[in-house]
């Protein structure tokens, strides 16, 4: 009864003005695995031309479904008031406006019993609906659905995408057309066409019909031109050096490729995909970038002369080295290109003026506390609506104007008033040295009131969350999720996330340092972190924990074939030999910038990188959790590392196999699994207590008695803020 008080009290302080609470209310809520699952999410925003309002994707998990659903919210930005826009079971998603913010169109996949006909078959069409919730109508009705769309800034016309069927002619082309029921290796791809559709004849008009897939595209703002990134067929490797830009004359119908020496030739590696392409309001200028497995990503702009052709290409200084991270956006009615940008573990928007291949000093554009998830002008290009997340709150939307002082940024949404009642952990960044003297950095939690740094203060079981990617990090911010963070430090726990060699947002030396060092060191990385901890008085060194999932149950891995000192792992979706990762994965270019080469060329390489050539060391009990349908990292290396461990090695082990997932799990019951039998797992082997079955919501925490008063109040960071 007191939480629900407490939960009432929050929302009806919500005032017209934004989030105005007169009195924080109480934090007396423990955390358990069942919150996880009353989480909601902001996916996008979307911010309307005048910037009187800003829609966002929300996702939600279902209450009698086992999955989540995406629905469009509005809010107004001036007074603060919300509103739900549509309510189905359909994943409402991608919001645009049009040019007169009048509609709001969106990508959904809408069913009535019995349908077979689009628009309520399913299949995913273009929809819109007005700002006050009425209007709904579909504005697509393409058999098949349609793959993706915008809005031309005319007002007038809509552009889509869709893919059929298509088999190549040539030797075996009467055989594939024969036995279609097949899976091919190639032959038989998803061929792509554009349309544009007369929002006020209502009729479509076939733009470009080709035999590639158009991966994204970009009508400049005049019409006159679209942006294509395309790649041979619809495999995803073929995002790996295979992709290009093209730039298609809407008159002629007729497209020209770029010169790539810029982004392929001189490129570190010939493995990156492109991405985010992306006009400037005079149409002159398109913006993209390409991205890598180990490298920095960079962004480049090409710039048309006055008869349409590609005069000049600027590739962007990136500041300070910063990550490119999520889209890119040209300030409306200027020259400077806008994105986020990652510095140690903070995310903030920046921009930099770009005109007649010139580059011009890169300046923040918001700034303060938090991390910046993805942003969206408004058409005055001084505001911008922004989904940002901090340390008590996962992401919000929030407004910023550029005359304003950022740090007084407004927030707007208030999508999870619970978590105003939960005794949260503490987060922090902490720094150390790794054993060849390079500084390091790791987020840490700690348990609601424990004080780092007190005497009094006993130690507390640790375990180490390995981040995946690995060209990826660990951000400070409030992170409930599936592989650990939150949930183990509300239990009693210190939960470390070494941001190791080979993360982002810390130079590109530290990035690249990873290459031709797998399982070497971002495992040296790891343990010093550790190290550091358990010499400052925080970690118990008889109790610990590793786990990790993707590049992070590859470490996992790595780790428990080097050392025992951890008495229990959890290995999720993790490499086991990285020969056979080059053979099955989806994007193999990954290992080759890794172990620099293929395995018939890094034969030696790849045995040092992989955990199966030293797995008879492996003496901690080990849990390993793998998809079904894993792509990226295929189930057997699970299997592989299992049988090693059960069969032949005699290492208390459980394998788990969740039915119909891929590389990710996004099914309710195999999420709340996942955490459970974790807790479970670790209970057992590392506190040495329950009988082995999934901890449930009413398990005890571990680690300091009584939390003092005032419990779930954050202390300040131990390093320098970004």
């Amino acid at each position: 009864m007191p939480r629900l008080v407490a939960l009432v009290l929050a929302v009806c302080l919500i005032t017209l003005a934004g989030v105005g609470v007169a009195a924080p209310p109480r934090r007396d809520h423990d955390i358990v695995p069942a919150d996880y699952f009353s989480l909601a999410w902001v996916a996008d925003v979307a911010t309307s031309p005048d910037g009187s309002h800003a829609a966002w994707v929300e996702l939600r998990w279902q209450r009698d479904d086992d999955r989540r659903n995406l629905d469009l919210w509005l809010v107004e930005t001036k007074t603060g008031a919300i509103r739900r826009l549509t309510f189905d079971d359909a994943a409402d998603q991608a919001p645009a406006w049009s040019g007169d913010g009048k509609w709001l169109y969106f990508l959904s996949g809408r069913k009535q019993a019995g349908a077979k006909r689009p628009p309520f078959d399913g299949k995913t069409q273009v929809w819109r609906i007005a700002a006050d919730g009425s209007g709904l109508m579909p504005v697509t009705r393409v058999d098949g659905g349609v793959d993706a769309f915008e809005l031309g800034e005319d007002g007038r016309t809509l552009w889509y995408t869709t893919s059929a069927e298509h088999i190549d002619e040539g030797a075996f082309s009467e055989q594939r057309r024969q036995f279609k029921t097949l899976r091919y290796g190639h032959g038989v791809r998803q061929a792509s066409t554009l349309w544009r559709l007369d929002l006020n004849a209502w009729r479509s008009r076939k733009v470009l019909e080709d035999k590639r897939t158009i991966r994204e595209f970009s009508v400049a703002p005049d019409g006159l031109h679209v942006a294509l990134l395309t790649t041979p067929d619809d495999k995803l490797i073929s995002n790996e050096g295979w992709s290009r830009v093209e730039i298609l004359d809407v008159a002629t119908g007729k497209t020209q490729v770029p010169d790539d020496a810029g982004w392929r030739g001189a490129a570190p590696s010939p493995y990156g995909w492109l991405e985010a392409p992306r006009w400037a309001s005079d149409s002159r200028k398109l913006a993209f970038r390409i991205s890598f497995d180990g490298y920095p990503g960079e962004a480049f702009v090409l710039e048309l002369n006055k008869i349409g052709k590609v005069s000049r290409t600027t590739k962007i200084r990136r500041r300070d080295e910063l990550t490119l991270v999520g889209t890119s956006q040209w300030q409306p009615l200027t020259d400077r290109l806008c994105f986020v940008g990652q510095r140690n573990a903070g995310q903030q928007v920046y921009c930099t003026e770009v005109r007649a291949g010139r580059q011009g000093p890169t300046e923040a554009f918001s700034a303060g506390d938090g991390v910046v998830e993805a942003f969206d002008f408004a058409g005055n290009g001084k505001d911008l609506a922004a989904i940002v997340s901090t340390r008590q709150r996962p992401g919000e939307v929030f407004w910023l104007a550029a005359r304003a002082n950022q740090s007084k940024r407004r927030r707007l949404s208030d999508v999870n008033p619970a978590v105003d009642t939960w005794k949260l952990p503490s987060i922090q960044a902490v720094r150390w040295r790794s054993l060849d003297g390079a500084q390091v950095e790791g987020i840490l939690e700690l348990p609601p009131g424990y004080k780092m740094g007190d005497a009094k203060a006993e130690k507390l079981p640790l375990v180490v969350e390995i981040h995946g990617g690995p060209t990826s990090a660990t951000l400070q911010r409030m992170r409930f999720w599936i592989y650990g963070r939150t949930l183990f430090a509300a239990r009693g726990w210190a939960l470390l996330s070494v941001n190791y060699r080979g993360s982002t947002g810390y130079g590109d030396a530290f990035m690249t340092g990873l290459i031709g060092h797998e399982n070497d060191i971002d495992v040296k990385d790891i343990l010093s972190g550790v190290d550091h901890l358990v010499k400052q008085g925080v970690a118990d060194p008889e109790r610990m924990a590793v786990m990790g999932w993707s590049n992070g149950g590859y470490l996992t891995n790595c780790i428990i074939t080097r050392t025992t000192r951890f008495k229990a792992a959890s290995s999720g979706a993790g490499v086991f030999d990285m020969a056979m990762q080059w053979m099955t994965e989806d994007t193999p270019g990954h290992v080759i910038n890794y172990m620099q080469g293929q395995p018939w060329r890094q034969s030696e390489a790849m045995k040092l990188a992989s955990p199966l050539y030293a797995v008879d060391r492996v003496k901690t009990p080990t849990i390993i959790h793998v998809g079904e349908r894993d792509a990226r990292v295929p189930p057997q290396h699970s299997t592989g590392l299992y049988r090693a461990l059960k069969r032949y090695l005699d290492v208390p082990t459980e394998l788990l196999v969740y039915p119909g997932e891929p590389h990710g799990l996004g099914i309710r019951k195999h999420r709340d699994a996942k955490m459970r039998w974790d807790l479970a797992w670790f209970d057992h082997w590392v506190l040495g207590r329950g009988d082995g079955k999934p901890a449930g919501a009413a398990a005890e925490p571990v680690g300091t008695a009584t939390p003092p008063k005032g419990a779930g109040v954050e202390p300040a960071a131990s390093a320098k803020s970004p």
